[in-house]
């Protein structure tokens, strides 16, 4: 065997009824490390591809029933991409070229030589491996996001770091916890970017921002005619993530149908289109990504717990940004750039904020300051209101009215009560209530009883 047998396990589909030179030639084959599946006859073959997916398939021309080109013709016909490779015993210029026309790589004439087989099993892989880089290449570009970099210095930020450097070079799950706008696809880009698959696809989806329905269309794919609106097949995620890294952000938002098909997926690498009965396999590195707590989660029932020990494996926490102390003022300087200037209380107004929204609320805070800002000076007013603290002005004027009407209800309450004598019927019906709610009404503002007139 030469040093051009291509190192990566392909899945190939020898068909042929001559038992001696087929038979040698998948075992030949299989010895090389691939996955080789034999069949005698046409029909076999077409059932083997509507169950799964091949890479490569030797066809024998002449075969009981189908034969080799009718074979070839079908393939095509149901849209197979495996590359086909023709072998006859009698070659003639004429079935050739039909060969090639059918879609044929290459046409060999047996007994085939092993240099010349494996020559051809090194293009075929190439081809194979040229078109899924192909299609990752586009459906990445597609849907590729601008990416920033992760912003701070605090210890909380610093352990951050050290994980990453831990996590990154693995090729284990990882489940990335932490609140809402904290950068967990930050991390999860540099997880990838220091990985052994970075330079492979890494392709991301939000569970949260589609239904159900469209969710296991986006990660599973889908054949055509499949659904209504299904004109033609789609390749899922985890097709196009194929050797690389696939990032599922708010995986809590799974419904349950669709958390068995990811462990599955996650324990051997097997899966199906919708409306599709052949088995895929794919070798995908997980990020996980979630604001929930799955444990509870898990013992309320919610997650599938077989899942959850699954995509564990590793963990990282990211910390919110009020527990990220000097970050603020770095982030705000990665926000505004130099040409922005700062009035004197602007800074300590962001500090005194507890940021519920996190770093991504801290960035459309900024982001309207400086569409409202005059002169490229950020001012306080320019803030949203509730950071600006003309929300909490307006919440404690509000609250001053509550309490006001609080004392006026109190004073109704005990007024109709001791005007009818402390006659609880009497007074329940006065204020419009019923009894029950009166007696709620006189415990909650301690309002003295009085013995009633009969």
């Amino acid at each position: 065997m030469t040093n051009q047998t291509p190192t990566h396990r392909l899945s190939l589909l020898v068909v042929g009824d001559d038992d001696h030179s087929v038979g040698d030639l998948a075992n030949m084959l299989a010895r090389w490390g691939h996955r080789v599946v034999g069949c005698k006859t046409g029909e076999q073959a077409l059932a083997l591809l509507s169950q799964q997916t091949f890479d490569v398939a030797v066809v024998d021309t002449n075969m009981p029933g189908l034969s080799g080109l009718e074979l070839l013709q079908r393939i095509r016909e149901a849209g197979s991409e495996c590359e086909l490779i023709i072998l006859t015993g009698e070659a003639t210029v004429a079935t050739a070229v039909e060969a090639m026309k059918l879609g044929a790589r290459e046409y060999l004439t047996k007994p085939v030589g092993l240099a010349e087989l494996e020559r051809v099993i090194v293009k075929a892989h190439e081809t194979v491996q040229l078109r899924k880089q192909n299609q990752q290449l586009k459906a990445v570009i597609k849907r590729q996001q601008p990416t920033t970099s992760m912003i701070g210095d605090s210890p909380a930020m610093r352990e951050v770091y050290r994980m990453i450097d831990r996590l990154g070079p693995t090729d284990k799950p990882v489940l990335i916890q932490g609140e809402s706008g904290t950068g967990k696809e930050l991390v999860a880009r540099a997880l990838h970017r220091i990985s052994p698959l970075a330079d492979h696809p890494l392709v991301v989806i939000n569970c949260a921002a589609l239904p159900a329905t469209l969710l296991e269309s986006e990660l599973f794919g889908h054949e055509r005619g499949a659904f209504t609106g299904a004109s033609s097949a789609k390749q899922g995620l985890f097709e196009v993530a194929d050797g690389g890294t696939l990032f599922i952000d708010e995986i809590g938002e799974l419904a349950g149908e669709l958390q068995a098909k990811l462990l599955r997926v996650l324990e051997d690498g097997s899966m199906r289109r919708i409306g599709s009965v052949k088995e895929r396999k794919v070798h995908v590195r997980l990020l996980a990504a979630t604001n929930r707590d799955l444990g509870a989660e898990v013992a309320a029932g919610r997650f599938r717990e077989d899942l959850y020990y699954r995509i564990n494996v590793l963990t990282l926490l990211l910390p919110p940004l009020r527990e990220r102390e000097g970050d603020l003022i770095q982030l705000l300087h990665h926000f505004t750039g130099s040409e922005w200037k700062l009035d004197d209380d602007f800074l300590p107004t962001l500090a005194r904020y507890n940021w519920p929204g996190n770093v991504r609320q801290l960035q459309n805070a900024i982001e309207r300051a400086k569409v409202l800002a005059d002169d490229y000076r950020l001012e306080v007013h320019n803030l949203p209101p509730e950071v600006s603290g003309a929300k909490r002005a307006a919440t404690a004027t509000a609250g001053s009215i509550d309490v006001e009407i609080e004392a006026l209800v109190k004073s109704h309450v005990e007024a109709t009560y001791r005007r009818h004598k402390g006659n609880k019927a009497r007074a329940a019906r006065a204020l419009g209530i019923g009894r029950r709610s009166l007696y709620r009404l006189l415990e909650k503002y301690d309002i003295a009883e009085v013995v009633a007139e009969v």
